[in-house]
């Protein structure tokens, strides 16, 4: 366990085998995943395309040198944020992820709320709160994302975060498809 300004960061695991329930989360959340994110390329003119099942991703990924799992179990306490900011953990990148939030908002803590910030160009950036209860998910962009203009598809920037913990303690599961150098 690792604590960096204001969070505690705490891996599922650092080595394969993951947990069975992770894992298992990484297996079967992808294949739709993988669909919306060969969309997304094709609309913003990327040519890597992913493979239908996450093992033949993850062997991509473990041919070039990306052997460590990311999946991330993290806990804040009062203080506690998650700085706006993007999970690249290697040259070869999933475009989306998804995080599962564990505890009760209003019961377990109070703030602590999922945050998203899009960077459009030649425009204000713009955050968006995603409210999730107990048990809810959220997938959400790493990187970037295509968005529908008046001349076609342009990207949009987007980094997440959490906001400032008021009271008590969100626990929180980062599932991130792509394994990390």
């Amino acid at each position: 366990m690792s604590i960096w300004r204001g969070m505690v960061l705490a891996r599922a695991s650092t080595v394969y085998p993951l947990p069975d329930l992770i894992g298992g989360l990484r297996t079967a959340l992808y294949p739709g995943l993988a669909a919306v994110a060969n969309d997304w390329n094709e609309r913003m003119g990327i040519a890597q395309r992913y493979p239908n099942e996450h093992a033949a991703f993850l062997r991509q990924c473990h041919e070039q040198g990306q052997t460590r799992p990311t999946p991330l179990l993290l806990q804040y306490v009062p203080g506690d944020f998650n700085c706006l900011h993007q999970d690249l953990y290697g040259d070869l990148a999933f475009p989306l992820q998804v995080a599962i939030l564990l505890s009760e908002p209003g019961k377990d803590f109070t703030g602590g709320e999922f945050v998203l910030t899009e960077q459009r160009p030649r425009m204000q950036s713009r955050a968006e709160v995603v409210p999730l209860r107990q048990g809810d998910a959220v997938a959400f962009a790493v990187h970037n994302r295509p968005v529908q203009g008046t001349r076609g598809n342009y990207r949009v920037n987007l980094r997440h975060g959490v906001s400032r913990l008021r009271s008590g303690m969100r626990h929180t599961v980062g599932i991130i498809f792509h394994d990390a150098k």
